[in-house]
């Protein structure tokens, strides 16, 4: 069972209006959330993509794995909670492929929590921050149709660099190691490791790419 460290957070107001997600944070700034801003790029991608395969299947397919995605995500959230979970019989050889890296987790210092960043511009919900394998880590849980390579998730090591920072400016707490559980269909879990200081350049980079272009 895993120790649980409090830290007193600002708690955050949520809205999501015309595909974006905005949070309003203590001082009444209104900011756009981190997954929009990594998720400039691929917009174009998505696109073409539903134009290939039809609308009917788009739908289904996303469908498919939001769903998968927010169970698997609540699962590991409980588990770590020591709460009861039962998943579903697909989601449960996922989640059951998952779990043995949730043991490596400890001393948690967020677990689906809201966070902010004034220097950025950016807020977020990070899934955990936490040591794993005893160094602190922003922890992200993925799940996905089939393996990823490192070159094809730039956007989430842009995402969790963008927690640590703001994790840092709340807190006063340094965090310097991503991590990525990555819960593949029918395949091995795979476990993705990367340093902050490589990835927050290019987050401020599309940052600034996303003011420029509406303004916020």
């Amino acid at each position: 069972m895993p120790t649980f460290i409090h830290h007193d957070l600002p708690k955050l107001e949520r809205t999501d209006s015309n595909q974006v997600r905005l949070y309003k944070t203590p001082s009444g700034r209104a900011y756009p959330s981190i997954t929009t801003i990594t998720g400039l790029h691929s917009k174009q991608g998505i696109l073409e993509w539903r134009k290939r395969v039809g609308e009917a299947e788009a739908n289904r397919i996303s469908s498919q794995a939001s769903k998968r995605g927010t169970k698997v995500h609540g699962y590991c959230e409980s588990y770590l909670r020591s709460e009861l979970c039962e998943p579903d019989t697909f989601d449960s050889e996922i989640f059951g492929r998952i779990r043995p890296y949730l043991e490596k987790i400890d001393n948690i210092h967020a677990l689906e929590t809201p966070l902010y960043s004034d220097h950025l511009e950016v807020a977020g919900t990070v899934d955990c921050i936490a040591e794993y394998e005893g160094k602190l880590s922003v922890i992200d849980f993925k799940t996905s149709s089939k393996p990823k390579t490192r070159d094809h998730i730039h956007g989430y090591f842009m995402q969790t660099a963008a927690y640590a920072v703001a994790f840092e400016e709340l807190t006063g707490i340094p965090v310097g190691r991503l991590v990525i559980i990555m819960g593949i269909d029918d395949n091995p879990t795979k476990i993705f490791v990367e340093k902050r200081d490589d990835w927050i350049d290019g987050f401020k980079s599309l940052r600034l790419e996303y003011k420029s272009k509406h303004g916020i």
